[in-house]
């Protein structure tokens, strides 16, 4: 007598989720599970994962950042065939940012690839700090550090070498190039937040005071600078206009960056934003170095200049009057017009405050 082997039957049941449709019940918790309260590790309290204001703000600050990195190369390339003759000093610090930006839009990409590819359909990877994003904040904090130093010693020239106020905004800037490196020593953002908060907050923090301290010394520095000749005070409300606008932008960043960390702990937002941060430094900088050519196509254009200024090359050491002459190309004893003597000085002036 053949024996049949008992066949079993499993039904299928069906869920209505709203406009999902779960075939089974793990299709379901794979659902609810993008909404419910998540334990990373034994060691960190359950946390709340938001999704799509997680993936969403890192491809957007991501897609934003390399953006502003295609404006950083073509300011870079705008600074090399308009300032050939720029000193040393100056184009090295050029190719440096150019360096370090290059460097911070491929380790984004990399921590991009790291949570929407390599964690795909894994929530419990946004918790986990991947390798690229401790790099991609300390190349931030290294380039924040080299344009503070830039915009300070901008500060220590105007002021006469003043270092009463120099020396605040670079001790400033150290501490807050220090504060950079700590998320190397944690694996996850729950633990991170729980140990040293503090670090990264106060990192961003200092990075708005230095701002406000560099945008406000600048502001006063060159309002003092101004002169009964209008022309020339036209000069130095351009400098003051490029001076505000790039501080402004690089200290909203920082500030909207500090709130959303403080203020969003479920989300990555903050991270997106702090993608950004390098980039607006970095076209700071170089915007404040290509706006000299603009300022002096805009002065030549004008044909009246009120008061005579003497002709002085402040790069190098100081001359006679025969001399000074020479520099510009003029014989001591010719009668030079008033408007050829204050173009000549206009340049050197807007070079020597770059």
């Amino acid at each position: 007598m053949a024996f049949c082997r008992p066949t079993t039957v499993t039904k299928t049941k069906r869920f209505h989720l709203g406009e999902f449709f779960v075939n089974d019940i793990r299709g379901l918790v794979d659902v609810t599970r993008l909404f419910i309260p998540l334990r990373f590790s034994p060691r960190s309290s359950a946390m709340l994962v938001d999704i799509p204001r997680s993936f969403g703000a890192l491809l957007i600050g991501g897609l934003f950042a390399s953006l502003l990195s295609g404006i950083v190369i073509v300011q870079v390339v705008v600074y090399f065939k308009v300032y050939p003759k720029d000193v040393n000093y100056l184009k090295a610090t050029v190719l440096g940012v150019w360096i370090l930006d290059t460097c911070h839009t491929a380790f984004i990409w990399a921590a991009l690839w790291s949570y929407l590819i390599g964690d795909f359909g894994d929530p419990t990877g946004l918790n986990i700090i991947r390798w690229a994003v401790p790099i991609t904040i300390i190349i931030t904090a290294v380039l924040t550090f080299f344009v503070h130093l830039f915009f300070a010693h901008r500060i220590f020239m105007l002021s006469r070498k003043n270092y009463w106020l120099t020396a605040p905004i670079v001790i400033l800037a150290i501490l807050r190039l220090v504060s950079a490196c700590e998320m190397l020593h944690y694996g996850t953002f729950s633990l991170f937040r729980e140990k040293i908060r503090w670090v990264f907050t106060t990192g961003l923090a200092l990075s708005t005071v230095v701002d406000i301290l560099i945008t406000g010394s600048l502001f006063v520095l060159l309002h003092t600078s101004r002169t009964g000749a209008a022309n020339l005070n036209a000069v130095i409300d351009s400098l003051i206009w490029y001076a505000f606008e790039t501080g402004s932008l690089t200290c909203a960043g920082t500030v909207i960056s500090m709130i959303c960390w403080l203020t969003m702990p479920t989300n990555l937002i903050f991270l997106g934003l702090h993608f950004v941060i390098g980039k607006l430094y970095a076209n700071s900088l170089l915007v404040t170095l290509n706006m000299r050519e603009r300022i002096r196509r805009a002065r030549s254009q004008t044909n009246e200049y009120p008061a005579p200024i003497h002709v002085v090359d402040t790069r190098r050491r100081r001359t006679s009057d025969s001399d000074q002459f020479a520099l510009s190309g003029m014989p001591a004893d010719s009668k030079v017009s008033k408007g050829q003597i204050l173009e000549v000085n206009v340049e050197r002036s807007v070079h020597y405050g770059s």
